[in-house]
C-alpha cells in the first residue's frame, strides 16, 4: 500500500482543479454545481500461441461538471484540464442549463446525507509490473492451458490487465473528496476439439491487490478443464426441471432483482416489483445485504457518485423486500430518501447456506446445471425471463454430460419465490457476491 502522505500529494492537485471548476460555475451564475475528475493509467498485455499479440498502455483523464440554475440543469465534460478549458466547459454546461426546462426533482443531494467519514478501505494496491514480466505471466497462463490435454487445439490468448486510478468528487455544498483505487486481472480462453465437437471456454481472476490473483497456471488449467468438459455436448428434450445456476452466472439473477428495485424503473412504473416494499419476494431463509465498506473488495466505497455516505443495508430480510435502490433524483420522484446508491449497489451479498457446490448438486439431484447464459431475454416490466443456456445434465447429484443449444424460461417473480438454496461457493470476482442458486422449476426448451 502506498504512503498516505504520498497519496494526498497525488490527490490534492486534482482537488484544486475541481474546486477551481466549482468556483468558475458560481462565477458564471450557477446556483449549484457538482464536478468529478478522474485520472487513470494501466497496462494490458495479451499473448496468443506463445507470442505477444498486443501491448497497450492506458493513460486517460476526464473532467465532468453539472450546473444548476434553480431547477434547470446542464452538463459538460472535457479531457483538457487547463484553465481555459475549465472556463469553456463550465460555459457549455451553463448554456445548456439556461435552455433546459425546469425539473422540480433535480438538484444536489441533501447536505445532511453527504459523507463526513472516510476510513481507509484498502482499495489501492499498485502493481508495478513491467511489460516483459506481464508477457511472461500471460504466456505461462496460456501454456498451462494449451499443455493440459491433447484435445486443447487452439487458443484465444491470455491477458494480463493492471489498472490504477484516482477519482475526485466535489460540489458546491462543500463536499470535496478523492481516493485512489486499483484493479488487476488475469484471464485465459482456449478451444478444444474431439471429432466434430469443438468448444471454447475461459476463466479469469480479478482483484484489487495483485497478490490476491490466482496463479497464472491455475487460471490456465481452470480454463482448459472448463473447455474440455463441454466437449460432445447434447441437446435436451423440452421439459420442466429443477435448475442450478452456477455461482459465476447466478449473479445475473440478482442483477435483474436490483434492476427491478432501482429508482429509475420504479418511478417510470416499468418494474415487475412495483409497490413490492415490505412484501415477501423470496423464501423466508433469504437475506440480501449491501456491504460497501468491506476492505479490499471490488465494490467498496465510502460514498456514492453524488457524495452521499454509503452504509451497510438490509435489502431483503427473511425473504421480505425492505429497501429500494435510490439516488437523490429517483428518491425525490418517489417521495422517499436516497439510499446512497447513485452509481449502483456496492458489494451486494446474498447469505449462503452451508452447502458447497457438491452439496448443491446433491440438492438438485436431477435437473440442469447452468454454467453459461446467452442473450438478454429479461423483461423488466413483466419479469418474463428467457435466455439461451449451456451447462450439464445432472442425475442423482452427478454431472452426466454437457448440454447446449437450449433455452430456459420462467418469470422472475416465480423464480425468486422458488429459490431452494444458496451455495457457499461464493464468487467474489464482482460487485454481486453469490454462491450457486438452486431453483425448484423452470421451463427448458430443447429438441
Amino acid at each position: 500500500m502506498q504512503n498516505p502522505e504520498h497519496i494526498q500529494q497525488q490527490i490534492n492537485p486534482l482537488k484544486d482543479i475541481v474546486q477551481r471548476l466549482l468556483d468558475e460555475a458560481k462565477k458564471q451564475g450557477a446556483t449549484a454545481a457538482e464536478a468529478g475528475l478522474s485520472q487513470e493509467n494501466g497496462l494490458s498485455v495479451t499473448a496468443r500461441l506463445g507470442e505477444v499479440e498486443t501491448i497497450e498502455h492506458h493513460c486517460d483523464q476526464g473532467l465532468g461538471v453539472t450546473v444548476y440554475f434553480g431547477q434547470r440543469k446542464g452538463s459538460a465534460s472535457t479531457t483538457d484540464l487547463s484553465l481555459e478549458s475549465i472556463k469553456e466547459t463550465v460555459n457549455a454546461a451553463c448554456s445548456i442549463a439556461r435552455y433546459t426546462s425546469e425539473d422540480s426533482f433535480s438538484g444536489l443531494p441533501d447536505p445532511a446525507l453527504l459523507a463526513t467519514e472516510f476510513p481507509d478501505l484498502d482499495l489501492n494496491h499498485p502493481w508495478h509490473i513491467h511489460a516483459d514480466a506481464a508477457i511472461s505471466l500471460a504466456i505461462d497462463c496460456e501454456n498451462a492451458a494449451r499443455n493440459y490435454h491433447p484435445e486443447i487445439t487452439n487458443s484465444e490468448g491470455a491477458t494480463v490487465n493492471t489498472h490504477q486510478g484516482i477519482r475526485v468528487l466535489g460540489n458546491s455544498l462543500g463536499f470535496l473528496q478523492g481516493y485512489p483505487s486499483t484493479r488487476h486481472s488475469l484471464s485465459c480462453s482456449v478451444l478444444a476439439q474431439r471429432g466434430d465437437s469443438m468448444q471454447r471456454d475461459y476463466w479469469f481472476s480479478v482483484a484489487r491487490n495483485p497478490v490476491d490473483l490466482e496463479l497464472p497456471q491455475a487460471v490456465g488449467i481452470k480454463a482448459a478443464e472448463r473447455t474440455l468438459r463441454r466437449l460432445a455436448a447434447r441437446r435436451l428434450p423440452t421439459q420442466q426441471c429443477a435448475v442450478l445456476f452456477a455461482a459465476e452466472v447466478a449473479s445475473s439473477l440478482l442483477g435483474s432483482f436490483i434492476g427491478a428495485i432501482s429508482g429509475g424503473a420504479l418511478y417510470r412504473k416499468s418494474s415487475f416489483l412495483l409497490d413490492a416494499l415490505d412484501t415477501p419476494i423470496f423464501p423466508g431463509f433469504v437475506q440480501i445485504t449491501e456491504q460497501p465498506h468491506l476492505p479490499c473488495a471490488l465494490g467498496s466505497a465510502n460514498y456514492d457518485s453524488e457524495g452521499v455516505a454509503t452504509q451497510d443495508r438490509v435489502l431483503v430480510e427473511d425473504g421480505v423486500l425492505r429497501s429500494y435502490v435510490l439516488s437523490s433524483y429517483s428518491a425525490r420522484k418517489l417521495g422517499l430518501q436516497t439510499t446512497g446508491n447513485a452509481g449502483g449497489v456496492r458489494n451486494l451479498t446474498i447469505t449462503p447456506s452451508e452447502l458447497d457446490f457438491n452439496g448443491m448438486l446433491n440438492s438438485l439431484h436431477t435437473g440442469l446445471l447452468v454454467t453459461e447464459l446467452m442473450g438478454q431475454g429479461v423483461n423488466n416490466v413483466t419479469g418474463d425471463y428467457s435466455r439461451g443456456a449451456a451447462g450439464f445434465w445432472v442425475e442423482n447429484g452427478v454431472m452426466l454430460y454437457p448440454v447446449e443449444e437450449i433455452t430456459i424460461a420462467g418469470n422472475l417473480k416465480d423464480m425468486f419465490k422458488q429459490l431452494l438454496a444458496v451455495g457457499n461457493d461464493v464468487d467474489y470476482r464482482g460487485n454481486i457476491r453469490t454462491g450457486s442458486l438452486l431453483l425448484e422449476r423452470m421451463s427448458l426448451a430443447g429438441e
